[in-house]
């Protein structure tokens, strides 16, 4: 038995994964170490693809492969592929394994599980399991605590939750026509949030503070904010300006965004969003200095 890893993996059953990006690492870490087994890590066929790979098998004690040359043993197979190339990938592989009462699993958060359906055709059980986390390179997110959205064949969605709940995890039940909207949410959960702070860090160089200095002193207020929202929600959490319904300063605010248009209308989609869902003293009149 490899250093670190638990006695009781014996008891778990074997996972295979396709993938070798972010995501795929820091699954694949987290079973390791909970206790699973990681037959291998199978990849495309670039050089690139294969280095990761092989560098990711042997922090798990895992075998790596190329999509072409996999011979799939492992009762669960897990797909962490971009979303345009799961299909492609599960039907590259449909010949690498017996599939009959294998369960396979995609990490799609608008996708479905019908992805993978040529392996459920050859007698798999499916499921898409999308961990609400983000994943990128130099991070390695802990999966304790995370929510995750499960949807598919019942004996591949009941494998899933007893895999996320080794992990820590949260695993929740999601149906396919819920798919596009629970991952168009979690868009405003991280990426959109990055996408705001990115627009923040261009009027902070209209203020003659640089980009890195912005980041850094805007820290302390964003810890704050996520604290209040934590333990308040959003109305509680919500100050400043329009909360106060100082009319003047959102003029101001306006009139100097002029010079960094991009982040104006950054701003003005967020204050009318704010407007409808936030507590704001003299709404109308601030609506009406939003629309002229």
């Amino acid at each position: 038995m490899l250093p670190g890893m638990s006695s009781t993996l014996s008891t778990k059953p074997r996972i295979a994964i396709v993938g070798a990006g972010n995501l795929a690492s820091a699954l694949a870490r987290s079973l390791y170490g909970a206790g699973y087994g990681i037959e291998q890590i199978i990849s495309q066929a670039s050089a690139q693809s294969l280095r990761r790979a092989r560098k990711l098998s042997r922090e798990v004690g895992a075998a790596s492969s190329s999509i072409a040359r996999a011979d799939i043993q492992a009762e669960i197979v897990w797909f962490c592929v971009p979303d345009r190339a799961i299909a492609s990938a599960a039907s590259s592989l449909r010949r690498a394994a017996d599939w009959d009462g294998k369960v396979v699993l995609h990490s799609s958060g608008a996708l479905t599980s019908d992805e993978l359906a040529v392996l459920r055709r050859r007698g798999a059980a499916i499921a898409s399991v999308h961990p609400m986390m983000t994943f990128v390179r130099g991070s390695r997110p802990s999966l304790t605590g995370v929510p995750f959205a499960i949807e598919g064949d019942q004996k591949a969605a009941r494998a899933a939750r007893a895999v996320v709940l080794s992990l820590g995890g949260y695993p929740f039940a999601i149906r396919k026509e819920q798919k596009e909207a629970y991952h168009a949410w979690g868009m405003f959960a991280s990426p959109l949030i990055i996408s705001l702070l990115a627009a923040g860090e261009r009027v902070a160089v209209a203020a003659r503070v640089s980009r890195r200095a912005a980041r850094e002193r805007m820290l302390p207020i964003l810890r704050q904010t996520l604290a209040n929202y934590a333990r308040l929600g959003a109305p509680e959490s919500f100050s400043g300006p329009i909360a106060r319904g100082d009319l003047e300063t959102v003029r101001k605010h306006l009139k100097v965004l002029r010079t960094v248009p991009e982040a104006r209308e950054v701003y003005l989609a967020l204050a009318g969003s704010a407007l409808r869902d936030l507590p704001a003293k003299n709404r109308r009149a601030l609506e009406k200095i939003l629309k002229s």
